[in-house]
This record gives C-alpha cells, structure tokens and sequence, in this order.
C-alpha cells in the first residue's frame, strides 16, 4: 500500500507539471526599423594576361600600384582596403581533334574590398576605379556599419506587438495569462542593395560618373512569446 501510495502521488505530480506546460498560448510580434545606409562597400578586381606569369603578375602590380594611390587620393584608409583574393590562372589552348592542351600564357587576378566611409564619394570612386586600372567592379553593398542599436530597437518593437497581442486576447476570451515559459528571435537582418558590374564598370574616357541612390536598409526583427493560461 505505501509503494502504491507512493507511485500514485508520483503519477498525480506529473498529471498537473504536464498540465501546468501544456496549457500555453503563444503570440508572434514583428519590429520593423529603417536607417540610410553609413558605408559602402566596394568589391573590384584588376584582371592582366602575357605570355609568362612574372610578366601578368608585374603588369597586375603596376596596375595595383595606381589604383592604391588613387584610393588613398581619395581619402581612403589603409585599413578600409583589403586584398580579398589573389589567383594566377594558365590559359590553355585546347586543339581541334583531341591531344594534350597546350598553355598560352598566364592570368592574374587580384580582387579588392573597399570600405567606403564617406557615401558622396561613391560614384567618383566607382569610376576613377576603372581609369586607375581595375578593370571588374564586382557589387557594391550600401550597409549599416553598427546595426546592433537598430536590432535593439526593432527587438523591443517586436516584443511590444507580441505583448499587446497577448494583452488584447486576455480581454477578449477571458483567460488570464501567466508567466513567460519561452521567447524565439529570428532576424531578417538588412538587405544589402547590390549592383552588378555592368552597371558600374565604366569604359574609356569621357564617360560621367555612375549615380548611386543610396536609399534605406530595414532591419527586422520577429520574435516568438508563449504564456502560461494560468
């Protein structure tokens, strides 16, 4: 009889913990916050070809040379520009009926990634890019370069519409809702408007320089509240 009784206060014990977490009710809310971009970021590439490696790497070098002194004309920091990959490719030759390729000569690439802090300086950097040598202009990120403020904000924006949506429901079936038992984020984080190449890249001279409307970023924040129905 005592290991019955034991076992039925056990069993009883679980019954209301069960309970006590399955009679829940959640509520999702959504932040929305908009900011113009503070940076951008520039990814381009200067691409040379010859005959033999150490003549594709130093045509690619004096290239490199000139559009790092254009850069820091303009204001840039070291520290903003940043070699993001170096790649020396052969070029082959490839006959009409089968056999061995043959190698032509050598490809040399070597791409940049450049912070940009001063967003009117974007279209005379995009196009004096090009006159200095680099002859890809990959994407251009327009970003928020500190977002953590804005995701805060967007955050509290979310749990405010959750919370009111748990408080209108109270008023409206009656129940009463009790602790918090669990909270889910989730971030869309913010886009990044990306241009492709053909619209920066710019020819010879004579050419103006590209417009870029930097617009605005939105950040969101969608967040996940259950109660407990007391």
């Amino acid at each position: 009889m005592v290991i019955l009784a034991i076992f039925l206060l056990a069993s009883t014990d679980k019954v209301v913990n069960t309970a006590a977490t399955t009679n829940t009710v959640s509520f999702s809310g959504e932040g929305k916050v908009t900011a113009k971009p503070d940076i951008a970021v520039i990814s381009a590439s200067i691409v040379t070809q010859a005959v033999d490696s150490k003549s594709a790497q130093d045509n690619n070098s004096t290239k490199s040379n000139a559009v790092s002194a254009f850069l820091k004309k303009q204001g840039i920091d070291d520290k903003d520009i940043k070699t993001s990959g170096y790649n020396i490719t052969p070029q082959y030759k490839y006959p009409l009926y089968g056999g061995q390729p043959t190698i032509t000569g050598y490809q040399v690439t070597q791409s940049y990634e450049i912070k940009v802090q001063d967003l009117t300086k974007i279209s005379a950097i995009l196009d004096g890019l090009v006159s200095a040598g680099a002859n890809q202009v990959n994407n251009l990120g327009l970003q928020i370069e500190n977002p953590d403020a804005l995701k805060s904000r967007a955050r509290q924006l979310a749990i405010d519409d959750a919370k009111k949506k748990a408080t209108e429901l109270e008023e409206q079936v009656g129940i009463s809702l009790g602790k918090i038992i669990n909270f889910v984020e989730g971030s869309s984080g913010y886009p990044m408007p990306m241009y492709e190449s053909a619209m920066l890249g710019k020819g010879g001279g004579g050419s103006s320089a590209p417009v870029i409307p930097t617009g605005e970023n939105e950040i969101v924040i969608n967040v996940v509240i259950t109660y407990q129905i007391k």
